[in-house]
């Protein structure tokens, strides 16, 4: 689990979402998403999915604990 901040951006919200999760459900800028509310939960899933490599899903799982590690700590403490 992660948690973000939603940000001003001019008129609207906005959430940053790292490069490293994105890799992960095969998004990149530029991409579509589909947008859908579910008992209270907005979830966001790929247009045109990708099956994700569970061995890559993992490199890139440790990529993030390794870089945000301590911050997502701190987060979830909080």
């Amino acid at each position: 689990m992660m948690v973000k901040k939603l940000q001003k951006v001019g008129n609207s919200n906005a959430i940053i979402l790292d490069l490293p999760l994105l890799e992960m459900v095969g998004l990149e800028e530029g991409k579509e998403v589909q947008v859908t509310v579910s008992n209270g939960s907005i979830i966001l899933t790929p247009v045109n999915p990708r099956r994700v490599d569970p061995v890559e899903f993992k490199r890139l799982l440790d990529r993030i604990v390794s870089e945000r590690g301590e911050m997502l700590k701190r987060l979830a403490d909080s």
